[in-house]
């Protein structure tokens, strides 16, 4: 979906004001193209709606990890959360707190555990019992108390495509319902850990609220329990998961959710965390791909874009809709087009149907980019990972270099 930070001005597509045709005359194709301003305003949207209440946004860092993305909501005093000791490597190196940083995760090595000690985070929301133990372990053998919250399983459907859907009984996160308060007691006698809050995270790309509601209800009927047992929590990470709109969906506005989830809380004075991902990247970024060829064909018409499935997973992987533009409004016939890559794969699709008026070296933009594009992108075909660029005002800085073939195999040795 285009935003207002993205916009057409005489029939060229910009990017704040910038032409993404100069961004790719500049940097080449595929490059992943990120608004500044859009990154700010939608981070400000949940600091101003949180206004008045003790909270802490923590951004996840899953959607985007690129340094200057982090650095940006760094600035703007954005806590962080993480799935593994790489992404707080990143997180460090992009100048974030470590102190605002809560890992998330239901693999943590030992090692990851460590260095997350060492850095001195604000809490671990464990998954596990088996887990729980480790961490004891762990924080033990190095004189350390590991501050945790147990990431509960509240059983509640979040709504969305099964892939991102992480709140019901069948999946692999969290601790079951059931089991919580018997965890949080064994977790009392454990003496290298601190009991500091309660984590719940249902899903990715919510498009309403009562999910989210449903769960907070659980939550609290859990917190009551246990202040009932003298554990008293100091915070309530309710998770994220607030989708965006792709094409024609109506999620709620970051204001309202907040809203709704503050009246859920019941005057509540527990500090809250959130863990905004997607909302806060996804309409932030686009990814600019060339047109290389137009093949017509008997049933299709496919236009052969140099983007390709290990650019942008998300249609390949969640048959996710993704809105494509031109960079340029052309005269050329308008026909209906399958826009497809260069790899060797018939699921190697960026967007079904598109009515396109394009010809060979045409530019488009692949909308809504800005999560879980770059960060789940591979070398597959040994393709280099694209170029990122961040654009600021009439300003564009290059984030992140093209890869070149070289790196790819730097590392490998032939045997001898």
């Amino acid at each position: 979906m285009m935003s207002k930070h993205f916009h057409y001005l005489n029939n060229q597509l910009h990017a704040e004001q910038v032409p993404l045709e100069k961004i790719a005359s500049l940097y080449g194709t595929p490059c992943y193209v990120y608004s500044r301003a859009a990154l700010t305003e939608s981070f400000r949207q949940f600091s101003d709606a949180l206004k008045g209440r003790e909270h802490l946004i923590c951004y996840a860092v899953k959607a985007n990890a690129n340094l200057a993305v982090l650095n940006v909501f760094a600035r703007l005093g954005a806590g962080f959360d993480i799935v593994s000791g790489g992404e707080l490597q990143r997180v460090l190196a992009a100048g974030g707190d470590a102190g605002k940083v809560v890992f998330s995760g239901v693999g943590k090595t030992r090692d990851e555990m460590r260095m997350a000690l060492e850095a001195d985070i604000l809490c671990f929301n464990v998954e596990s019992a088996a887990e729980l133990a480790r961490l004891n372990e762990v924080a033990g053998s190095m004189g350390k108390k590991a501050a945790i919250s147990l990431r509960v399983n509240p059983d509640v459907d979040a709504k969305t495509h099964p892939y991102i859907s992480t709140g019901l009984k069948q999946n692999k996160f969290g601790v079951a319902y059931t089991d919580a308060i018997d965890l949080y007691r064994k977790a009392r006698e454990m003496p290298n850990l601190k009991i500091t809050g309660m984590d719940c995270h249902i899903g990715s790309q919510l498009t309403e609220t009562s999910p989210f509601i449903a769960a907070v209800e659980k939550v609290l009927w859990l917190v009551d329990e246990l202040a009932k047992e003298g554990i008293e929590l100091e915070h309530l990470d309710l998770g994220g998961g607030l989708g965006i709109c792709y094409s024609d969906e109506t999620p709620p506005a970051i204001s309202d959710y907040i809203a709704a989830l503050l009246s859920a809380l019941k005057g509540r004075t527990q500090k809250l965390i959130l863990e905004p991902g997607r909302v806060l990247v996804g309409n932030a970024g686009l990814l600019l791909t060339t047109v290389e060829y137009i093949k017509p064909g008997e049933e299709k018409n496919f236009a052969i874009v140099d983007a390709a499935m290990n650019d942008l997973m998300r249609p390949a992987l969640y048959d996710a809709y993704h809105e494509i533009l031109p960079v340029v409004r052309e005269e050329h016939e308008m026909q209906t087009y399958e826009v497809v890559g260069p790899i060797c794969e018939t699921g190697d699709f960026l967007g079904h149907e598109r009515e396109l008026a394009i010809a060979p070296q045409s530019k488009l933009a692949i909308m809504s980019a800005g999560a879980y594009g770059m960060s789940m992108s591979s070398n597959y075909n040994t393709r280099p990972r694209a170029a990122e660029v961040m654009v600021d005002g009439d300003s564009v800085h290059l984030v992140r270099e093209r890869e070149t073939v070289q790196q790819l195999f730097a590392g490998e040795k032939i045997v001898v």
